[in-house]
């Protein structure tokens, strides 16, 4: 769990931080209060089971609070091999973006086939396009991921930017 003021590109540098570790982000609430704090967290799975549950809770520790302290440039992970299951099945990715019933947010729901730095790749593209976070619930069915964010930006009002946001997105997500 994570409780900080909110930063720019919060969200890229945890999931980023995560990716480079080598950790698979299998379900993450995000929120973002209205003083301008984050409350994140994330389950967390090493596919290797490198080290002991107390040793990876102190290395994140020390290590995510050091990272957040630096306002440094956000290093992009290692891409990941995928799994037998997507190469011979793979999931056909889906993007969707529609204004909320209140129409001062967007919902951003994304089906895609799980792989490593998923959620990075996302989280880059969406700060590329200058779209804020609110809130997200981050799902992992098997090999599957469902994400659904609350989004917000200046460019989304415009339909010819939503259109090569999803473009950006679905171009990204196809393995």
């Amino acid at each position: 769990m994570v409780y900080t003021r909110d930063q720019q590109d919060l969200f890229v540098r945890l999931c980023a931080f995560f990716a480079r570790m080598g950790y698979s982000i299998v379900d993450a609430k995000i929120h973002t209060t209205s003083n301008g704090y984050a409350l994140d967290s994330f389950v967390v799975m090493d596919p290797n089971e490198r080290d002991s549950y107390r040793d990876v809770i102190a290395l994140i520790e020390h290590e995510l609070s050091a990272k957040l302290a630096r306002a440094d440039m956000v290093d992009a992970p290692s891409s990941g091999r995928l799994s037998r299951q997507l190469k011979h099945f793979p999931i056909a990715p889906s993007v969707s973006l529609q204004p909320d019933e209140r129409g001062q947010h967007y919902i951003l729901s994304i089906i895609a086939a799980d792989r490593p730095g998923l959620l990075f790749l996302i989280a880059k593209i969406l700060a590329a396009h200058e779209v804020n976070l609110h809130t997200a619930k981050i799902a992992t069915l098997g090999e599957r991921a469902e994400d659904t964010f609350l989004v917000s930006g200046p460019l989304l009002g415009n339909s010819a930017k939503t259109v090569q946001l999803e473009a950006d997105l679905l171009e990204a997500l196809r393995i």
